[in-house]
């Protein structure tokens, strides 16, 4: 089967209702699956062409794999129902689902990444190892740039500021905000000195460092956050109930030490995908109203 793989930069241009059927009953012929932006999109499609291939196997559909050019497009194109199955960031999710509230298309998060038996996982805050702190609370009335990546990221925003809040330093008194897009540009300006400090996925960070695209002599950790749930594999509601069972089990079948599944696991760094439901996003929900945007 044909495989259309794309960057849709094109969600951007005013966005329409996609005529779906009625709850229930929609069963399209081609599956538009969304990636998180959180990385260069070139990279995302390629690495997860195993994951198309797998899902076409699995579901007798064509699948495009879509990345938008941020979250915002992101959470716009599910809500307008121009995706139909979305991996996205606990707090891009928790925006998603609220703006989604009272709408003809709604939303359910079904799987999340394991990795050592958690489905949890953290934010790291780096700083520049040659002009930065060491230690968080020494960025405390220094007024330095700190990059973040985008507004409705959860380890690259929320969870970072939440970090350094709970040892007193508060964004616009103590340090200036920059969102620089994805997470491995905020590892990138640290590294190069264009921002003294910046938050991002402890995974993401550590893959970075693993490929060498990132120096780690260049880098000093600060810290990391509170465990925190990790990204959410939705799938939306008016999907025909058949279609939702068979995109579940397809996740939850997925498993290491077989050629499918190692293939579409390695760019999760995931040893699989777990069962979850909206309430688990409740913690993300607590941290979004104490940080300031």
């Amino acid at each position: 089967m044909l495989r259309r793989l794309f960057l849709q930069s094109t969600l951007l241009l005013p966005l329409l209702a996609s005529g779906a059927a009625s709850a229930g009953d929609y069963d399209p012929d081609v599956l538009k699956v969304a990636l998180l932006p959180d990385e260069n999109a070139a990279t995302i499609i390629q690495d997860n062409k195993p994951l198309a291939s797998y899902l076409e196997k699995q579901l007798g559909k064509e699948v495009e794999l879509v990345v938008t050019t941020d979250y915002s497009s992101m959470i716009e194109a599910v809500r307008f129902g121009r995706i139909d199955i979305a991996y996205f960031g606990p707090a891009s999710y928790t925006i998603a689902k609220d703006k989604m509230q009272g709408g003809d298309i709604d939303i359910e998060p079904f799987a999340a990444r394991v990795k050592d038996g958690s489905t949890t996982y953290q934010s790291v805050l780096i700083s520049n190892a040659e002009n930065g702190p060491s230690k968080l609370d020494e960025i405390k009335g220094s007024g330095i740039d700190i990059a973040f990546g985008d507004p409705a990221s959860t380890s690259s925003h929320f969870a970072p500021k939440y970090t350094l809040s709970k040892v007193g330093v508060n964004d616009k008194t103590d340090y200036k905000s920059n969102y620089v897009g994805s997470h491995d540009a905020v590892a990138i300006n640290v590294q190069r000195g264009n921002a003294t400090v910046g938050g991002l996925s402890r995974p993401i960070f550590e893959r970075l460092i693993e490929n060498n695209s990132i120096d780690s002599s260049k880098i000093t950790v600060l810290g990391y956050s509170d465990e925190i749930p990790q990204y959410p594999w939705v799938v939306r509601t008016d999907l025909s109930a058949a279609l939702r069972d068979a995109i579940k089990q397809s996740f939850y079948e997925l498993k290491p030490g077989t050629p499918e599944g190692d293939a579409v696991l390695k760019p999760f760094k995931a040893d699989g995908f777990a069962s979850i439901v909206d309430s688990d996003y409740n913690i993300i929900r607590a941290i979004r109203k104490t940080v300031v945007q």
